[in-house]
């Protein structure tokens, strides 16, 4: 293992150390984590593919505020996927330890519907999402049996951008180890990833934004 390999694994250990109890408490600040960022506005908005999960047992919606114009976030959401340009979230748990991206990757800046967004290193129809849709800068749809995954990028004034995100999954206990899964890690892992997620494409896409 090389130096920087070294470097990168201890980094994440840390990270991953240091958030264990926000993994850990995640049940008992479920209502306010599952409402992250979002107003009630945005919670009882329509978002693309709700039909599509009409049963959710986890139902988040999630939002942030960026100082940056849609056209400068969207390049960061179509590129997520391990092994991709990850999940700007905890690598160690997401990305096979790996950085998530810190630039634009151009190959996976053309999505089409059908794509795969991986979850992990093996793709299949439980441990990936699919791209179902979208409007470059404005949406993005990706789904799953049992799950959607929603993105929607509201343009405000001064160049900002308000990115809502929103995540339903139907724990399907005709499959208990699938369900039990599914549940485990939308309960327990969903939540401070998301949070941080979020915030890394927010650093991500400012880090782009011309200064006046």
């Amino acid at each position: 293992m090389s130096a920087n390999s070294k470097r990168r694994l201890g980094r994440g250990i840390v990270e991953v150390v240091g958030a264990l109890p926000l993994f850990a408490a995640a049940p008992l600040y479920r209502r306010w984590h599952l409402r992250w960022g979002a107003t009630d506005e945005e919670i009882g908005e329509a978002m693309p593919g709700d039909e599509l999960v009409s049963k959710a047992a986890f139902n988040a919606t999630r939002a942030i505020t960026i100082d940056a114009p849609p056209e400068l976030v969207w390049p960061w959401i179509v590129q997520m996927g391990h092994g991709r340009a990850g999940f700007y979230s905890y690598d160690l748990l997401d990305n096979a330890g790996y950085t998530s991206a810190e630039q634009v990757m151009a190959e996976y800046q053309q999505p089409q519907v059908g794509d795969w967004m991986p979850m992990a290193k093996r793709v299949n129809e439980t441990t990936a999402h699919r791209v179902k849709a979208f409007e470059p800068n404005e949406w993005m749809l990706w789904a799953k049996p049992d799950s959607t995954w929603a993105w929607k990028l509201v343009p405000l004034e001064g160049n900002r951008t308000r990115l809502i995100v929103r995540l339903k999954q139907h724990y399907n206990w005709k499959t208990p180890g699938q369900a039990f899964l599914a549940a485990f890690l939308m309960e327990f892992g969903d939540p401070p990833m998301m949070r941080r997620a979020l915030r890394g494409i927010k650093e991500r896409a400012e880090r782009l934004q011309p200064t006046t």
